[in-house]
């Protein structure tokens, strides 16, 4: 029998693996400079995957659920007038995928 991943508990099935690698140890998720964002929204009604969240007290949108990111997706920082997004360098991200790729081989 083969052994599943262990992924997160609650996360929806679309996005406990990539590639065969739980998503929660793959280091890529946007990162909001919250001096930087206006609140305008453009971020969260891009992002068909509901990364975002929006603190209404605040005016501010978060990262409210990084591992629905698509993995190398960076597309949102288009809609971001303000460079307020930003995400973890591609080499480093790949250097943590070859890393796990040993531990996760594919199937």
């Amino acid at each position: 029998m083969i052994e599943k991943p262990p992924v997160l508990e609650g996360l929806e099935e679309k996005y406990q693996l990539y590639l065969g690698i739980p998503r929660h140890l793959i280091p890529w998720y946007p990162t909001i400079d919250a001096a930087k964002c206006v609140g305008c929204k453009e971020c969260m009604n891009f992002c068909r995957d509901a990364v975002y969240g929006y603190d209404a007290a605040a005016r501010k949108v978060f990262v409210e659920h990084p591992w629905h990111c698509q993995v190398y997706c960076q597309s949102c920082t288009h809609a971001c007038n303000k460079d307020a997004i930003t995400f973890q360098d591609r080499r480093e991200v790949k250097a943590a995928i070859r890393a796990l790729r040993e531990q996760f081989p594919p199937a």
